[in-house]
């Protein structure tokens, strides 16, 4: 499933790459990017999983800036 989100409270490139890094990390993440220009999250991942890894999506963008959020 490809899906897009827009990021709230991004602050910087260097945090978007760290976020973009560590999502596509994820199991079952096939491809993931995250644009500080534009405030957006791309990811294409598992459909079985998507909520699941969604969830984890967020905890490793808060580990990176605690106050953005990806708008769900």
């Amino acid at each position: 499933m490809k899906k897009t989100f827009k990021m709230i409270d991004l602050d910087c490139a260097n945090c978007a790459a760290k976020m973009e890094a560590a999502i596509q990390k994820i199991p079952g993440v096939n491809e993931a990017s995250v644009v500080f220009m534009t405030q957006r999250l791309k990811i294409d991942a598992d459909d079985a999983r998507f909520d699941e890894i969604m969830k984890e999506a967020q905890a490793a963008v808060s580990k990176v800036d605690r106050n953005c959020k990806i708008d769900l």
